[in-house]
């Protein structure tokens, strides 16, 4: 009775022991390449990262400059309606003395030039 032990049952592997070297050869360029993605992948997020914060503050800026538009135009407005109010004002006092609104020759169609003198106060 001999008693051999089969290769398969005592190492675990029928491979060669170059195989393993090869297995650890590959395993260490799968690293590598994990360790390059990552690091591609870190830079494309700080690129991301920085493209987002410069698009905030162009917006930031943006709406800043808006509100001082807004503010400056809000202001012209409120000129605008106060210089309404006293023109509408003059226009008013002036209807009630304007010799052209009360002369009874304003109703002829056909326009005179001595229909405005005879109007006006002498």
């Amino acid at each position: 009775m001999s008693c051999a032990v089969p290769v398969a049952a005592a190492g675990g592997s029928a491979l060669p022991r170059s195989g393993a070297a090869e297995g650890s050869h590959q395993s260490h360029e799968e690293d590598d390449r994990k360790v390059r993605r990552r690091e591609k992948n870190r830079v494309a997020a700080q690129r991301s990262r920085k493209k987002q914060t410069q698009k905030a503050d162009k917006l930031h800026e943006e709406y800043e400059s808006l509100e001082q538009e807004n503010t400056s135009l809000k202001r012209e407005i409120g000129k605008l309606t106060d210089e309404m109010k006293h023109l509408s004002e003059v226009l008013k006092d002036h209807e009630k003395i304007c010799p052209l609104l009360h002369c009874t020759m304003n109703f002829v169609t056909v326009p005179r030039p001595d229909a405005l003198t005879s109007c006006l106060p002498r």
